[in-house]
């Protein structure tokens, strides 16, 4: 068998637009250095409204955010501003810790916001936990293509491409589209992998994968994606890490101590703002729905 498990995501409405979440959960903990998986959309949203994820904390981690559509106006405590398009990868590195928004620009709350993609978070390897905040976007992507095939490589090495994105630990990550009839390999080396099917319809080595669910794919074996009609598919994993990540509301630690002393140090306002939104913020929860398993 090629496949390992299967993993079917947590759906959480919010208002307009269906958030999956595959990682964290009781059957994965972790896909490399992948600790945390949500897949939104396709959505769109009613004219005038738009998301709004107030000004919130991170540590010991990095976010990934990559839209298929839409655009999400990113602010943080660096001073950063980027919008983020279909094509470009953003890349927060927290390290010590980081606070960022997240919003629909006004261009696209005028007609309805399409909310359609990925936002993922990378643990940062031992060692490297508390490293300096930093930001990147990045749109120089190598493109894989062939009459039916179009991949793009956001992170790591894959067919030959390795992506310019930072990468804290060894990591791939790709989007991958596939015509009628499209077909492509699976490289093998990475530790650990999965695929989720985000739209169309697809197979590995002939097994038909289920709509926005996680699978994760034996190590070592080379497989072939394909579609009959056409799909979207992502591709995720990296190096398997050694040792336990915990994961409680918007931190990401090996050290459960670590995490204690970022929810003080947010409930006690000692994070950075972040410049032109600093007026809201989301306040500590008392029950995060993003835990780790235990």
């Amino acid at each position: 068998m090629s496949v390992i498990q299967t993993v079917v995501p947590v759906a959480h409405d919010l208002g307009g637009f269906t958030v999956r979440r595959a990682v964290p959960s009781p059957k994965l903990a972790m896909v490399g250095p992948f600790v945390f998986v949500d897949q939104f959309g396709p959505a769109r949203l009613a004219a005038g409204e738009g998301m709004d994820v107030r000004p919130h904390p991170h540590i010991n981690l990095a976010t990934v955010t990559w839209l298929f559509e839409g655009a999400i106006d990113h602010r943080d405590s660096l001073g950063t501003f980027s919008t983020i398009h279909p094509g470009t990868v953003n890349l927060m590195t927290a390290g010590t810790g980081i606070v960022h928004s997240e919003r629909s620009p006004a261009a696209e709350r005028h007609g309805g916001a399409a909310m359609y993609g990925m936002q993922t978070w990378l643990a940062l390897p031992d060692g490297r936990e508390e490293i300096a905040p930093a930001f990147e976007a990045i749109s120089e992507l190598p493109l894989v293509e062939d009459s039916c095939v179009k991949a793009r490589v956001i992170m790591g090495e894959l067919w030959g491409r390795r992506a310019p994105t930072t990468c804290h630990a060894e990591t791939i990550y790709a989007e991958i589209d596939l015509g009628p009839a499209g077909a492509i390999p699976i490289d093998a080396d990475a530790d650990e992998r999965a695929v989720m099917l985000v739209g169309g319809e697809a197979s590995i080595d002939g097994m038909s994968l289920e709509l926005y669910a996680l699978v994760v794919l034996k190590p070592g074996a080379t497989m072939t994606l394909a579609s009959q009609r056409g799909g979207k598919i992502m591709l995720l994993g990296g190096e398997a890490f050694s040792t336990h990540r915990f994961v409680w509301w918007n931190f990401v630690s090996s050290s459960r101590e670590r995490i204690n002393q970022a929810k003080e140090d947010w409930r006690a306002g000692r994070f950075p703002v972040v410049p032109g939104d600093a007026e809201e913020f989301i306040p500590l929860p008392d029950k995060p729905k993003t835990v780790s398993y235990p």
